[in-house]
């Protein structure tokens, strides 16, 4: 059973997140030395606070918060780019997955520490020679030596690399059908063979993503989430999660972009140039406004499916599509009206918008989601099935082999 969630939650991470780290944004982008201390000492400062880990599971792996109920604690921790780190969200994930398939061991020496915020998990799945989309073509392999597997592969853009205790690595650990020959490991990074091999810079700046390089890790039998072979439907369960969380953040960053962009029309500039008079602002105004509410109906559509048990694919991907789309309207409609400034390093927004662009790329591509999307949408309206436009992966689920 959920506990009952705390209704100044989402109000106590918003104070934090404007008073903490809003003014902190600038050194935090830096991305260097002094920038990962400071994460540190206002991460400390967030579990004093009680607002750290607002995600995670409790202790015996049962969720403490139903997704749906979380969406609004979410969009306060996404006004900042920097504060689902910070905030610890960005482990969320993990525990959420540990706590469900985690062994005696992996539950103590991972899943445990991770609630405490005493590690930092990151997850290893695309490699340099494959193609993100189509896990048939991953590569890495780990071999089965009598007593511990054998792990060889590279993995890139991943993020948390450079700082992570320990990588849940996908690896093929049998020939054979897809649906049973990738595992999912969980390797600590200072594992003999494990190797940090170099930043990876996303539009021109450091994002946290990185290459990594597994040469002859010895894994043991415990260190296996869940069982071995497990990996496309662990893989499946992660991504539809992690999907809605991003979308869920992205739609906190959208929020503050709209803000920045009301506040600037309202300023004394804004009066000056009489910006609320004009049409085009105006449409601006109403249209990134209209994309942010479509998203967050899409998405609380597709938690509390996730909530029920439900099927909810199609869902998922239309509301990590809107919302990528709503927080790339809004910061490009936020910057034009801001003009130069916004462009420069006197605006967060310039950060934002580089940033924007990678959620089309993060988590799937928009190019594969909507063929995906296509293609489900005409298999669940074909001919003979009835099609309920409320439910449409629900359908789905029952009538594909």
């Amino acid at each position: 059973m959920s506990a009952i969630p705390d209704p100044q939650l989402a109000q106590r991470v918003r104070r934090f997140v404007e008073q903490e780290i809003l003014p902190r944004e600038l050194e935090l982008g830096a991305c260097d030395a002094a920038a990962a201390v400071l994460a540190a000492a206002l991460q400390d400062q967030a579990r004093a606070a009680g607002v750290f880990g607002n995600f995670y599971p409790r202790a015996d792996g049962s969720r403490a918060l139903p997704l749906l109920d979380y969406l609004a604690i979410a969009a306060e921790e996404g006004r900042s780019e920097f504060a689902p780190a910070i905030l610890g969200c960005d482990a969320s994930l993990d525990a959420y997955m540990l706590g469900r398939h985690a062994n005696a061991e992996l539950r103590e020496r991972f899943f445990l520490p991770l609630l405490r915020g005493e590690l930092v998990p990151c997850y290893a799945m695309s490699e340099p020679d494959s193609i993100g989309s189509i896990p048939a073509t991953l590569t890495s392999r780990a071999e089965w030596h009598g007593e511990h597997w054998t792990l060889n592969g590279r993995k890139w853009f991943i993020c948390r690399a450079g700082r992570a205790d320990f990588a849940t690595v996908i690896a093929r650990t049998a020939d054979g059908p897809l649906q049973q020959s990738l595992s999912m490991l969980v390797v600590p990074t200072d594992s003999p063979g494990f190797a940090f091999v170099r930043p990876l810079a996303l539009l021109g700046r450091q994002q946290g993503q990185g290459e990594l390089l597994f040469k002859d890790v010895q894994v043991s039998p415990q260190q296996v989430l869940g069982a071995p072979g497990e990996g496309i439907a662990l893989m499946q369960r992660r991504l539809g999660l992690g999907r809605l969380l991003r979308a869920a953040h992205w739609l906190g960053l959208a929020q503050r972009c709209f803000d920045d962009l009301c506040a600037r029309v309202h300023s004394p500039r804004g009066a000056q140039a009489r910006l609320a008079d004009k049409q085009l602002v105006r449409a601006r105004v109403y249209k990134v406004f209209r994309e942010i509410a479509a998203a967050r109906g899409l998405l609380a559509d597709a938690a509390a499916k996730f909530d029920r048990g439900q099927a909810n694919a199609i869902e998922v991907n239309l509301a990590k599509l809107a919302a990528s789309d709503a927080l790339s309207s809004a910061v490009d409609s936020a910057v034009q009206v801001m003009g130069a400034e916004g462009l420069s390093e006197l605006s967060p927004l310039s950060g934002i918008y580089r940033n924007a662009r990678t959620t089309h790329i993060l988590d799937g591509t928009d190019d594969a989601l909507i063929s995906t999307l296509g293609r489900d949408l005409l298999t669940a309206t074909a001919p003979g099935r009835a099609f309920d436009c409320r439910s449409p992966s629900l359908l789905l689920d029952k009538v594909t082999p």
